[in-house]
């Protein structure tokens, strides 16, 4: 269980599979184009309050507080539906996400330092 208290749903707090300091991935993604716009941390009352009022809100490892997605920025994301993976150790947010979704001002997390890598292919049979 998240160190922290929470008013999570039990039923969900007893399937999540946690890192030893109490936090699961939470991974935003766009709901409409599929784009992936990054990865944050969330305890059991950050995914408590990004189910329980429709807005991003991840748990800050650095600040050791809650934030919610936006609030400072206006870069909001709004929840449109939320997913445990097969393990239950991440979470997929579909958000719409207004303005950036990264901290450094571009859209994504995952387009400045794109690593060169052979493209595969499918065996043709």
């Amino acid at each position: 269980m998240s160190a922290r208290p929470s008013n999570l749903d039990p039923k969900i707090a007893d399937r999540l599979k946690r890192t030893e300091d109490g936090l699961i991935a939470a991974i935003a993604q766009q709901y409409d184009t599929g784009e992936v716009l990054m990865l944050g941390w969330m305890d059991d009352e950050a995914l408590h309050r990004t189910l329980t009022t429709g807005r991003a809100t991840y748990w800050s490892r650095s600040r050791q507080e809650y934030w919610v997605k936006g609030e400072t920025s206006g870069h909001q994301q709004w929840i449109k539906s939320v997913a445990l993976d097969c393990d239950k150790d991440v979470v997929l947010m579909k958000v719409d996400q207004v303005g950036a979704a990264c901290h450094t001002g571009d859209r994504t997390c995952f387009d400045e330092d794109v690593l060169q890598a052979v493209v595969g292919e499918r065996p043709t049979e």
